[in-house]
């Protein structure tokens, strides 16, 4: 299922002893685009906000609005210390997950690691299985290089198509159980009124930092003609389908078809 990004701001976290904090922000990895980090605010001096991994995360409870995690608090208070105002390295997140015992996401060829889902990362197990940290040439390790991106502040990038500007972003649709992000919701009003329409990471040629743009490899009229997002309805399958149709793009959950396939084989 997809959830809005936006669902998660303000959403308690639950350790197992109480309440962490608040969800303010998300890390994402500007490479896979997957959420790698919850960015919750305690309230409490001295270190107001912290790093919570979806390794950490059970099940939500999104009408309760608590997000459940296998931490404690005194884990937390003394959990390795993240500016979170600042770009976080890789040496910075190899301490983190070190602390926790939990396993490297880079390195392997699924969106966490060898795996699908963040969970196979508990108690090392990419440690186990791929040799602990990256050894270079996989797409989602880019050294010691930054390549954490806040969510917040990608919200209301301009999007340039192939041949002009169409709009900006206004949010993220995210698979719940990977914590991948499957599509960018963009804003056309400027453009067309009151629509909005859905982009893939996939489709994405670049996207510049610094002027800040989002480039995308599609024809205004192509985005224009795409069928229009409904932010109030839950976005089904079928509807899905449709907006790859219109693009001429395979679906993502056909490779992890795939995936599983591969994985289940003796």
């Amino acid at each position: 299922m997809l959830r809005n990004l936006k669902d998660l701001e303000g959403c308690a976290v639950g350790a197992s002893d109480g309440v962490i904090g608040h969800v303010r922000d998300c890390y994402f990895d500007d490479a896979a685009w997957v959420i790698r980090y919850l960015i919750v605010d305690t309230g409490e001096p001295p270190r107001h906000h912290v790093l919570v991994s979806p390794i950490a995360v059970i099940e939500p409870d999104w009408q309760a609005r608590i997000i459940p995690v296998r931490l404690t608090r005194e884990q937390v208070k003394h959990c390795p210390d993240i500016d979170t105002d600042k770009p976080v390295s890789r040496q910075q997140e190899m301490g983190y997950l070190g602390y926790y015992g939990y396993g490297n996401y880079w390195g392997g060829s699924g969106l966490w690691g060898a795996g699908l889902y963040p969970d196979i990362l508990q108690g090392g197990l990419q440690e186990k299985t791929n040799g602990g940290a990256s050894n270079g040439g996989h797409q989602h390790v880019h050294g010691n290089d930054p390549h954490l991106r806040s969510a917040n502040a990608v919200m209301r990038y301009y999007v340039h198509a192939s041949d002009g500007d169409i709009g900006h972003v206004d949010g993220f649709l995210v698979e719940e159980r990977t914590w991948a992000i499957r599509y960018l919701i963009v804003n056309t009003s400027n453009w067309w009124l009151g629509h909005q329409v859905l982009i893939a990471p996939p489709w994405i040629n670049e996207v510049n930092w610094l002027e800040p743009m989002v480039m995308v490899g599609l024809t205004r009229e192509a985005i224009k003609a795409a069928p229009a997002y409904d932010s109030s309805a839950k976005l089904d399958r079928e509807q899905e389908g449709m907006v790859h149709a219109h693009y001429g793009r395979g679906a993502y959950w056909a490779e992890q078809d795939k995936s599983r396939t591969a994985a289940s084989r003796p």
